[in-house]
């Protein structure tokens, strides 16, 4: 049961974005105790998304054959997934109270505007808007969990904006046929896969350079170097997703490489050291 739990959680998004949390909070000073806090907030917030939407999509995934999905192959309860995951968002804005008001705040819109991608707007024109405020509230919430709660940078909150409508194109990429025969219509399915590709490279690259130009004085050759690895890690792991032969497999590869892009985001963040 804990094994299923954890599957349903979608926990390599899970910890990948905890983990990316937890290094922007050490990069912009909060001390252990703080990062601790902002990462098991973090946690909660995608443990809550993960569960309801495997909770949500259980018949869709059933339909198209996800043996990987264990609701979807009758491997877990489906009462005791959504148990967990109201619990898990319960327990998100509970977390990030001791960081004062405007924190919690601003992981309680995170997570809200996600779970309304779950269900509602993951069928619309407009699904691409609650992963641009859910990622651009990611980092507000981690700067203004500081002591006085500092007003975060427009520039950094744009930045995790465009990562993360970055993400959903690259991320909705694996999934395109199969959510074609179970009626999902969000953008990224108009737009068709050649678009979906422009406007995850684009955008992606956009986050990044902004990070680079969004400070006030000029680029470092830090941030020059990061917008060129970028340039290289995506088309690369969307290759190596194209070559694979298994659906998880492809979906994992574009994810990695979407991570790898946030990952030279942070740390460009904290070398720079001009976030706050």
């Amino acid at each position: 049961m804990v094994l299923g739990l954890v599957r349903a959680s979608h926990p390599e998004p899970a910890v990948a974005v905890t983990g990316v949390a937890a290094l922007l909070a050490w990069g912009v000073g909060h001390p252990p105790a703080g990062i601790a806090t902002v990462a098991g907030t973090v946690l909660a917030s995608q443990l809550a998304v993960g569960w309801l939407n495997d909770r949500l999509d259980a018949d869709r995934d059933a339909a198209v054959g996800r043996t990987d999905k264990p609701l979807a192959a009758g491997a877990l309860s489906r009462r005791l997934v959504l148990l967990c995951g109201v619990a898990a968002a319960l327990a998100t804005p509970a977390l990030a109270a001791p960081l004062g008001p405007a924190a919690t705040v601003a992981i309680s819109v995170a997570l809200l505007s996600a779970l309304l991608y779950n269900w509602p707007l993951k069928f619309t024109p407009v699904s691409v808007l609650p992963y641009a405020v859910s990622f651009g509230a990611l980092p507000a919430f981690v700067v203004l969990a500081l002591p006085g709660a500092p007003t975060p940078p427009g520039w950094l909150i744009a930045a995790g904006a465009l990562l993360g409508a970055g993400a959903h194109f690259a991320n909705v990429l694996p999934d395109l046929d199969d959510d074609a025969r179970t009626g999902v219509r969000g953008l990224p399915h108009r737009l068709g896969p050649a678009g979906s590709r422009v406007a995850a490279a684009g955008l992606l690259l956009a986050a990044t350079a902004m990070l680079v130009f969004g400070p006030a004085g000029p680029p470092s050759w830090v941030g020059v170097a990061a917008i060129a690895a970028a340039a290289v890690v995506l088309p690369t792991g969307w290759y190596a997703s194209r070559a694979a032969n298994h659906r998880g497999e492809r979906a994992v590869g574009v994810f990695r490489a979407v991570m790898v892009v946030a990952v030279i985001d942070v740390v460009l963040l904290v070398v720079s050291g001009r976030v706050v």
